[in-house]
């Protein structure tokens, strides 16, 4: 399996494939990983957190779990001197290799990419699950709200791991079980995780 190296921005939150991640950037480290991105046109990897700060500080290091998503820029907008407004799309899922802090206290480590999406159907015990979704994009949609979604079109409500993911990122779960969502390559798997927080939509 192919292994590359690349930027890491890790976050206390974990990002999914296709799923949509606003950032404002003002740390160095993050503005030169920008930046690099921009002019080489390459992907970063988002990793979640599992000890430390979003924010460096003097002294801390960061610890970071095993798996990650990348993204690619979709707006980097400067909002001032030195500050960006960036928005990003989740890719692909990777596990992450050997990984060091370089220059800056900026992160690189070896990608790893998992399996490309199974795309597997809803089952019918978790159609609700898909339900819930579809009706909270509608509500966005009629409020004008749908830009605020953290997901773009295509909304594929038939795809067991497009749902999963998308209710990853929307629930308010702990860090260390979204984790765990972002780290589980079974899609009807995934569900079941997702029907246990939403007791109202389990079979």
């Amino acid at each position: 399996m192919a292994i590359q190296t690349l930027p890491l921005f890790p976050l206390s939150q974990p990002i999914f494939p296709e799923g949509v991640v606003r950032l404002t950037i003002f740390e160095v480290r993050y503005l030169h990983l920008i930046k690099h991105c921009q002019q080489e046109g390459i992907e970063f990897g988002i990793v979640p957190l599992a000890d430390g700060h979003e924010v460096q500080k003097a002294g801390a290091l960061e610890r970071l779990h095993a798996i990650g998503c990348l993204v690619k820029l979709l707006t980097v907008e400067a909002i001032q001197p030195a500050v960006l407004s960036v928005a990003c799309v989740g890719t692909a899922r990777f596990r992450l290799g050997e990984y060091a802090r370089g220059a800056f206290g900026l992160w690189s480590g070896e990608i790893i990419l998992g399996p490309p999406p199974a795309r597997l159907p809803i089952p019918a015990e978790f159609q609700p699950l898909a339900d819930q979704l579809g009706s909270l994009i509608a509500a966005a949609q009629q409020q004008g709200l749908e830009s605020n979604l953290p997901m773009r079109p295509p909304y594929r409500l038939d795809e067991s791991g497009w749902v999963a993911d998308r209710w990853a990122e929307l629930l308010p779960l702990p860090a260390r079980e979204k984790a765990m969502l972002l780290a589980e390559h079974d899609e009807i798997q995934r569900l079941q995780r997702i029907a246990n927080w939403l007791p109202a939509a389990s079979p």
